[in-house]
């Protein structure tokens, strides 16, 4: 079976490290996977890209078409995606912008790619623009030589700590703006909607993740080796129960954001933010001692 133009570029990108020929030929491309909005399945689709103010932007043009690409749909499903750029390969939250923001950096891309304007002007609905922002770790000193399962956890623990930290961040920026408006009608849009559901969802997707590896693969291979943890790993599935609680009742309060009262809203936010973090914690005190043994990736040697 003959393969599709799309698979045939996503080959070719990676035979040449990120070069390709024929109509892309000499502009800048990256492959984008997603996840299924309903299949759960992955998806990679070849982009055009462009670099503005230290972000990576694409637009959902689908060539002018009246809908909106699958990508897209995907990415507000599931907003933690994978680049690949040149050679290089990393994770993003992808947040598309609102508002002023949008057309703003729509104007920065068509004057950088002036075909993006007139997909535009081929259909009625707002061409989207999300910025793929790197999930790096900054408050942590930039990427760690990942050597044990410890190191694992804790880059993961330090990813959920920064999403974390931009959700309470970009809630603040919300309500100031809400608190700051004077005069009559509605309160400006901050625009921060879409970047707090993002990383809203980023965050509560990766916990629910990283919690169901685990409770399936880690804790049962630790109760093997070190029976005299049985206990405990016992008390941290019922934790991870807990926290699985406050995860969803968080996304159901930023569901509720433009309607709550704000100063009860960011101190139930502060509550749930200060529970998930305390179970980040607490779960390193005792569990990287023991994984620090356990090399990474698995078959490594210790």
């Amino acid at each position: 079976m003959p393969i599709s133009f799309n698979q045939s570029v996503i080959e070719e990108f990676r035979a040449r490290g990120g070069k390709v020929g024929g109509p892309f030929e000499g502009g800048d491309l990256l492959l984008l996977t997603t996840t299924g909005a309903k299949s759960g399945a992955s998806h990679t689709t070849p982009l055009g890209y462009v670099r503005h103010d230290g972000l990576l932007l694409v637009v959902g043009s689908n060539l002018g078409a009246p809908r909106h690409p699958a990508w897209y749909h995907n990415l507000l499903a599931h907003p933690l995606v994978r680049v690949e750029l040149g050679t290089e390969e990393f994770e993003a939250v992808a947040v598309p912008a609102e508002g002023a923001r949008r057309d703003r950096l729509f104007a920065q891309v068509a004057r950088a790619e002036p075909g993006y304007a007139g997909y535009q002007e081929r259909t009625s609905r707002l061409l989207p623009v999300v910025a793929l922002e790197r999930a790096e770790h900054a408050d942590a000193g930039g990427p760690r030589e990942i050597v044990s399962l410890a190191d694992k956890v804790l880059e993961v623990h330090t990813w959920l700590r920064a999403q974390l930290k931009h959700v309470l961040a970009e809630t603040d920026a919300h309500l100031a703006a809400v608190a700051a408006h004077r005069g009559p009608g509605e309160p400006p849009a901050p625009g921060l909607g879409m970047q707090i559901r993002q990383h809203c969802l980023a965050f509560c997707g990766t916990l629910t993740f990283h919690h169901t590896g685990e409770d399936a693969h880690v804790f049962p291979a630790l109760a093997e080796h070190h029976p005299r943890l049985r206990d405990a790993l016992d008390r941290l599935r019922e934790e991870h129960r807990t926290v699985a609680r406050v995860k969803d009742e968080l996304l159901t309060l930023l569901g509720d954001i433009g309607a709550a009262d704000p100063v009860r809203f960011r101190a139930e936010l502060g509550r749930m933010a200060d529970e998930l973090t305390a179970h980040l914690d607490h779960e390193e005190a005792w569990l990287l001692p023991v994984l620090a043994a356990v090399p990474f990736p698995p078959g490594a040697t210790a």
